[in-house]
């Protein structure tokens, strides 16, 4: 049974707590002028943990019915009815009020935006059976914790956070993308909708496309908030793993799909440590 809840929480992946923790540091970094209170920067990474564990729960009640007719996703415990919903949903209600605790020692407007991070994470998983963009809702969760990081510690909403928030928002747009390619021929049979789906044949092109965004994004968040070369290297050695990236995709291999969807972890690790520098 723990282990079932382990799997749940994704616990045993934290590939997407990675995805999620790196804009943040990135934010809380910037925002803090390269030196963010301790006790800020410990919240947001508590709430990292405890947010992106609810967003797994949610997504899997969402797709409890779909999860058993994709291979990847066939054996997590609500799909096979190891966890119930009942035990599902009180954990999440559980998880929420850790979550409110955290977020109450922060300033009113933190607290707003958090209410909006709370709804983007609940809507996200159902997108899927509307759009062929969801992954679109997935940046916007994840991106969100940009401008709270700065609500926290500036007490307000400043223009070029939002230059940081779309980088940030592309971002998970390109990699889920690499994600939903693993499932994309399993998602096309029960109706799934997903940028991968939505791309298809011109999936390599679309994600080059993004990737450039990105790294023009970035340099242009080097140049609004004055960072030194040593963050235009760590953007540099991104593209350089974005481009590797590229190189695996183009194989048309599930198994390189996923390596290249890990590889990005690296890529945030990389800019955060140009941040650092």
């Amino acid at each position: 049974m723990i282990r079932d809840y382990i799997a749940l929480l994704r616990l045993d992946k934290p590939i997407g707590l990675f995805l999620l923790l790196w804009p943040t540091l990135w934010a809380l970094w910037l925002a803090g002028n390269h030196h963010p209170p301790v006790s800020i920067v410990m919240l947001f990474i508590a709430g990292v943990v405890i947010m992106r564990s609810a967003g797994c729960i949610v997504n899997d009640f969402a797709d409890r019915h779909f999860d058993l007719h994709v291979a990847r996703t066939r054996e997590r415990p609500l799909a096979k009815g190891r966890i119930t919903v009942r035990q599902a949903a009180i954990l999440f209600f559980v998880l929420l009020i850790f979550a409110l605790g955290l977020v109450l020692q922060l300033n009113a407007l933190t607290f707003l935006l958090s209410c909006f991070a709370l709804l983007f994470a609940v809507i996200y998983p159902f997108l899927k059976r509307i759009t062929y963009l969801p992954q679109l809702g997935l940046g916007i969760a994840f991106a969100w914790s940009v401008p709270m990081a700065f609500a926290a510690i500036t007490h307000q909403l400043p223009p070029e956070c939002w230059l940081l928030f779309a980088a940030s928002l592309i971002w998970p747009v390109m990699y889920d993308t690499l994600y939903a390619m693993i499932d994309r021929e399993d998602d096309k049979k029960i109706g799934i909708k997903s940028t991968a789906v939505l791309f298809e044949k011109y999936d390599c092109v679309m994600i080059a496309f993004l990737q450039l965004c990105f790294i023009g994004l970035l340099v242009g968040v080097g140049i609004v908030f004055h960072l030194e070369l040593w963050y235009f290297l760590g953007v540099f050695f991104a593209s350089c793993l974005l481009f590797f990236q590229q190189k695996l995709i183009r194989t048309q291999s599930r198994e390189n799909y996923y390596r290249a969807f890990l590889n990005n972890h690296w890529v945030g690790a990389v800019i955060f440590l140009g941040i650092i520098l």
